[in-house]
């Protein structure tokens, strides 16, 4: 997995804290679908159950319809990484998601054109919905 560090320009910035903001929101709601459920009960939602509700929420709310769907999307994979873990035993409990700590987001399946070097310390990285 590669990191970058980056140097966004203030609208881009406020895109990237959107963007955090909208993983943090779906982290946050699968987090309370999940506190919901107990021994006995049908199951709770999994990640393709999410997935379609997620769908409907972005059809209905607008400001969530802004947001990058690969964004959201990954925070449920990851939401159902962490749930998987917690129940192999080897990982505690997800916990919610609190605003201006640990904030971020991640973007799988980036193409090679997606990345490009300018030269040996500074590049360039697209980021969906941002540029």
């Amino acid at each position: 997995m590669s990191r970058y560090r980056l140097q966004p320009t203030p609208s881009q910035e406020m895109a990237l804290l959107d963007h955090c903001g909208h993983a943090r929101f779906v982290w946050n709601l699968a987090v309370e679908q999940h506190t919901h459920w107990r021994p006995g009960r049908k199951s709770a939602p999994g990640f393709a159950e999410q997935c379609r509700q997620l769908t409907q929420a972005r059809a209905e709310f607008a400001w969530l319809r802004t947001g990058s769907v690969v964004v959201q999307q990954q925070a449920l994979k990851d939401f159902a990484q962490a749930v998987a873990r917690f129940f192999a035993g080897t990982h505690h409990r997800p916990t919610w998601r609190r605003r201006g700590r640990g904030e971020g987001f991640r973007i799988v399946a980036v193409r090679s054109s997606d990345v490009r070097r300018l030269s040996r310390n500074v590049g360039e990285v697209k980021v969906p919905k941002v540029g």
